[in-house]
């Protein structure tokens, strides 16, 4: 990605801010202003106070030398509160700004991040997006507040003090900017290092944090494998990568900080060399030479800045550059021109000639086709890795098939809005999903507008009533990250709490019952008896008991339907399913 790109997606994060950047641009303008203003006073204590020479000023020329004196000393303060008015006032607008541009920037991150398919999230690391997000979405900050209004500062001030210089002693002035093509040839050696050393460290700090993140939610497993050394071994030596490409990174800024610094006083040397020249020659009086060499210091001042700020801009560049490569992916599903929302929905399912596979050469489902009618319920059945819950993300648009089309009522959902599509659809996926924040907020998820009599109801039918009597605060008890605080079995009824709320016309049900025991389970079963009633269902079961009411189910092995039936034909052919449900029969049942 080219920097002039990076520059145009950044004027374009700007514009919204237009009105108050304009504000802040004048304001800036004007501290520049008064900066250049700031020596006058010393020159005219110098050469007009102590040195008695007449100042042709029509408003000063009549004063007494101590009245000058006072006015002048008056004039700087005046000057100096001026500019830390205005300061204070840029400071805010342009930090407001910036936090503003850092929350439109996270928010389109994130909102992106979320419309991103579930393949593009299987192959990226967690910590790595969360860095995306919470750190490298600063460097939208650091490139504008701290990159384009002090380089503007710096730029006003450097031509205000050019030309008051120049009238002053050109010859001196062009020998004090002689350093600025030296400046920009240490550039063009530093920038392509900065860039590459500062996206290497990005890249080792995103590292760092998918070693924790990966520790951290897997620590039941770490413990009981007793890996807590060797986690603890990955993590720090990751932890020293990413310290020391930072610390390159700073070396590197802070030599090129000196380099700059370093030129800076060779020029300071040289005027001052031929400025001293000048008084002795009589061409300058001393308090000329005074201000000037006091402009100087105000000329380097912004030439450093300009340098100094390259530095920091370069190395945010790298940042910025990883959230606008996550922003340019596009989602591999989403809504398609002309879209419509999926309405009144009845319920009839359909796959037709479906096939399916993350890879071209591997298929996980094969020519799948079945019809469901309104109501019913089909059980999809079969050994692990047959492409059960492959088939129930197809409908769910998780992915596209490769083949073949779903529809509902008719209509293929390629054609219909993502979002009204899975608002029609309840699920109970697999593992069940308990996010960190009170049970209330899990079960009321999809249903914000939920009354507290109906989340209540919905518990009860899910037989959580006797886990919320038991609790201190009841369905506002908060629960950890993923439910840790939750048994498995009572993790699995929130979700199906959840379901009973939605309330939707198609119901998606991964294993609901598969970490439940027998006296459980059959509470939960009785419960959604009622919630299934009128609606089609589908049931991914792995205990085949369970879909003894099924009106059809439907045999997977190896990507393909291999039988197709009732419960009862299924057994009386004494086919696969026979063999699977006798293999079950056979084997004691655990919870």
């Amino acid at each position: 990605m080219g920097t002039f790109r990076i520059y145009g997606k950044l004027i374009g994060a700007m514009r919204p801010y237009g009105a108050r950047l304009t504000g802040a641009i004048l304001g800036v303008a004007f501290a520049a202003a008064f900066e250049v203003l700031k020596p006058w006073p010393l020159k005219v204590v110098i050469d007009n106070v102590l040195r008695g020479r007449p100042l042709q000023w029509p408003w000063v020329s009549a004063l007494s030398p101590r009245a000058m004196l006072v006015a002048a000393c008056v004039t700087l303060v005046l000057l100096y509160v001026a500019i830390g008015i205005l300061n204070v006032i840029n400071n805010y607008v342009t930090i407001a700004v910036g936090h503003r541009m850092v929350n439109d920037l996270r928010a389109r991150l994130f909102d992106h991040l979320q419309r991103l398919s579930l393949s593009f999230h299987r192959r990226r690391e967690i910590g790595d997006l969360m860095v995306r997000v919470a750190y490298d979405t600063f460097s939208v900050q650091t490139i504008t507040m701290n990159g384009f209004f002090p380089v503007l500062s710096s730029l006003v001030m450097l031509a205000g003090m050019f030309v008051v210089m120049a009238r002053m002693d050109l010859g001196l002035t062009l020998a004090a900017v002689a350093v600025v093509p030296a400046l920009f040839a240490l550039i063009a050696l530093a920038s392509t290092r900065i860039d590459r050393i500062a996206t290497g460290a990005r890249a080792r700090e995103s590292r760092l944090y998918d070693i924790a993140h990966r520790a951290l939610s897997a620590i039941q497993v770490v413990q009981a494998f007793a890996c807590e050394a060797e986690s603890y071994r990955e993590f720090v030596e990751s932890s020293g990568a990413s310290l020391g490409a930072m610390l390159r990174l700073y070396i590197f800024q802070t030599i090129y900080a000196g380099s700059v610094g370093v030129m800076l006083a060779l020029g300071t040397a040289f005027v001052i060399y031929l400025g001293a020249s000048h008084v002795l020659a009589g061409e300058l009086t001393i308090g000329e030479l005074i201000v000037f060499t006091t402009y100087l210091a105000s000329l380097y001042s912004p030439i450093n800045q300009l340098f100094q700020t390259y530095g920091q801009v370069e190395a945010a560049k790298a940042g910025f550059k990883r959230c606008l490569e996550l922003l340019e992916i596009e989602p591999e599903i989403s809504d398609r021109p002309g879209a419509r929302p999926l309405a009144n929905v009845r319920g009839e399912l359909e796959f037709a000639e479906v096939s399916f596979g993350h890879q071209p050469d591997r298929l996980l489902l094969e020519s799948i086709s079945f019809r469901a009618r309104p109501g019913d319920r089909i059980a999809l059945v079969g050994p692990s890795g047959a492409g059960k819950t492959t088939l129930a993300s197809l409908l769910l648009r998780f992915y596209e098939p490769r083949q073949g089309a779903v529809l509902i009522d008719g209509r293929d959902v390629r054609e219909v809005t993502l979002d009204s599509l899975r608002r029609n659809i309840a699920t109970v996926l697999q593992p069940p999903l308990v996010l960190s924040g009170t049970l209330r907020m899990n079960i009321a998820l999809g249903n914000a507008a939920a009354t507290d009599r109906e989340i209540r109801q919905a518990a009860e039918m899910a037989r959580l009533g006797p886990l919320l009597e038991r609790l201190a605060d009841g369905i506002d008890t908060v629960v950890g990250r993923g439910g840790q605080s939750l048994s498995e079995g009572e993790g699995q009824r929130v979700a199906i709490a959840r379901v009973l709320l939605k309330n939707a016309p198609i119901l998606v049900l991964d294993e609901p019952t598969s970490a439940l025991d027998a006296e459980t389970e059959a509470l939960v079963l009785a419960a959604m008896e009622e919630a299934m009633r009128g609606r089609t269902t589908l049931v991914i079961a792995h205990r085949l008991s369970t879909v003894t009411n099924a009106n059809r189910i439907l045999v997977l092995n190896q990507g393909r339907i291999v039988e197709d039936g009732t419960f009862a034909e299924l057994l009386s052919r004494r086919g696969f399913f026979s063999h699977l449900y006798n293999l079950q029969m056979s084997q004691p049942q655990t919870a």
